[in-house]
């Protein structure tokens, strides 16, 4: 799918089945617009005043529209014991080059009333808790 960047230009004709023909090979890790999930796991989660609140731990795609639908933010905890996991819905984060991590609009107080799980919950086998996480972070479903 083509985006349209600046000084973009097509590896491939459209259509075709050709693989690569720059012979340079696939990015793994990171290009100027797409990066791994492996690298996005453990980027720092920042609030609007530079404070870190966490990491992401994972995040969650939505297999219909292939699109990320939550970042899941480990907050406390020391090396995986006492850590909670707090769903923030991707369009409320930012990346901010200067922090090296994703910005989220919320402080630590609000976040501590936030939706959140430990570790041997599984909150999103409820079909409702994406709604409840997109309510309270004030964001209006796309579909």
């Amino acid at each position: 799918m083509p985006t349209r960047l600046p000084n973009e230009t097509p590896l491939r004709t459209p259509g075709s089945m050709e693989l690569d023909p720059s012979g340079e090979g696939v990015a793994i890790e990171e290009t100027r617009r797409l990066i791994a999930s492996s690298k996005v796991e453990g980027t720092p989660v920042f609030n609007r005043a530079g404070e870190q609140l966490g990491t992401v731990y994972n995040f969650m795609v939505d297999k219909i529209s292939g699109q990320v639908a939550y970042v899941v933010m480990s907050f406390g905890g020391f090396l995986g014991i006492g850590e909670s996991y707090h769903p923030l819905p991707w369009r409320a984060l930012t990346y901010d080059i200067r922090l090296g991590g994703y910005v989220v609009d919320i402080d630590k107080d609000r976040l501590a009333d936030a939706p959140r799980y430990d570790a041997n919950e599984d909150p999103f086998r409820d079909d409702e808790y994406g709604a409840r996480v997109d309510a309270y972070y004030r964001i209006t479903p796309t579909s």
